[in-house]
């Protein structure tokens, strides 16, 4: 080869590899136990590879540009940032405190993170994630979700079984009020007026008219009512019944439940399949990630993980993805649940 070939191919071939597509086929599932993630192949559930990440990963969400996933490390008192399409290590944020729960707000301004352990509600520049307002929650921080305009962030708080919500216009608290015992995973209605609720220990999804700050419906999902995902159609939402081992599906059309799965093992945290035929679900208790086949009606895979799997995001290439969030105490029937650490609160939600 000459001397000009060998330099063409010098400079060529890093162009080459930079152009080579990216396998978006990936699955990541936050191993609350082992301070670690799982990357899963979507395709055929073979494990890609195990990245420490730090104590208690609980959370996770993809960046407003979806090139990104941050991982919420609660005990590391960090954030690690993954590349969306192939689980690498990215960057990291320190000295975060306890970011158990996190969500940008619609217009992309805020990161709002759920201090669970330390009992506060912390809210950041969206831009440059520096601190604009820390509140004091009353008991238990859990899981967020935001008004359609981005003016509330809401928050249920565990422990003393509210529903919180904070003015982000005037970074003030707003107002709180009673929604049931042990209140975890919140979602927005898509017509924006109502917040879904898993009430855990009422096994419902209260249904909140938030502007009457009113709770107008029970739905009886099952034991364990936990977190939720909308299924992106505008009118679904999934629903895990963490004690019962079940999903449901609610319509938001009826607020009403209209199907129910078996999903065994403590399902927990959900995120959709692009093509939206399967539900991936992480089985709390039982050490693995559980697919569900919505058209056959039933779990077709388990997948083996890490100790208490928790988050879990499915890569959509097109649009990015998002954690089951928003795509978030029960101990599910028949099998042991994690053993909590002396000393400090035990994280259930």
């Amino acid at each position: 080869m000459t001397t000009i070939v060998r330099a063409a191919w010098a400079l060529l071939l890093p162009l080459l590899c930079a152009a080579a597509p990216v396998r978006a086929d990936l699955v990541v599932v936050l191993n609350s136990r082992d301070a670690s993630v799982t990357l899963l192949d979507r395709a055929t559930g073979a494990q890609r590879g195990v990245v420490p990440v730090g104590k208690e990963p609980h959370h996770l969400i993809a960046t407003p540009d979806g090139r990104e996933l941050i991982v919420a490390s609660a005990m590391g008192n960090e954030l690690v940032f993954l590349d969306a399409a192939s689980g690498r290590v990215t960057r990291r944020i320190a000295n975060v405190p306890d970011p158990y729960h996190l969500a940008f707000s619609p217009d992309r301004r805020w990161l709002v993170v759920a201090a669970n352990r330390l009992d506060r509600v912390d809210v950041y520049h969206a831009a440059d994630y520096t601190l604009a307002k820390r509140f004091e929650a009353r008991s238990i921080p859990s899981h967020i979700a935001f008004s359609k305009d981005s003016r509330y962030a809401f928050v249920t708080l565990q422990g003393s079984h509210e529903l919180a919500a904070f003015d982000l216009g005037s970074l003030q608290r707003a107002w709180t009020m009673n929604v049931g015992r042990t209140p975890a995973g919140v979602v927005t209605s898509s017509d924006g007026r109502h917040l879904l609720v898993g009430v855990m220990d009422d096994h419902h999804v209260a249904v909140v008219d938030w502007q009457k700050r009113e709770v107008v419906r029970k739905l009886p999902t099952g034991k364990g009512a936990h977190n939720l995902a909308p299924r992106g159609d505008g009118r679904h939402l999934y629903v895990s019944n963490r004690v019962e081992n079940s999903v449901s599906v609610i319509d938001e059309s009826t607020m009403s439940i209209v199907r129910k799965f078996d999903v065994p093992g403590g399902p927990d945290c959900m995120d959709l399949s692009p093509d939206g035929r399967e539900l991936w679900i992480t089985s709390r208790w039982a050490m693995k990630v559980s697919v569900l086949d919505l058209d056959a009606g039933r779990v077709v895979r388990q997948h083996p993980v890490g100790r208490s799997p928790h988050g879990i995001y499915v890569h959509k290439p097109a649009v990015g993805g998002a954690h089951a969030p928003q795509l978030v105490a029960a101990q599910s029937a028949g099998a042991a649940a994690p053993a909590r650490t002396a000393g400090r609160r035990s994280r259930s939600g």
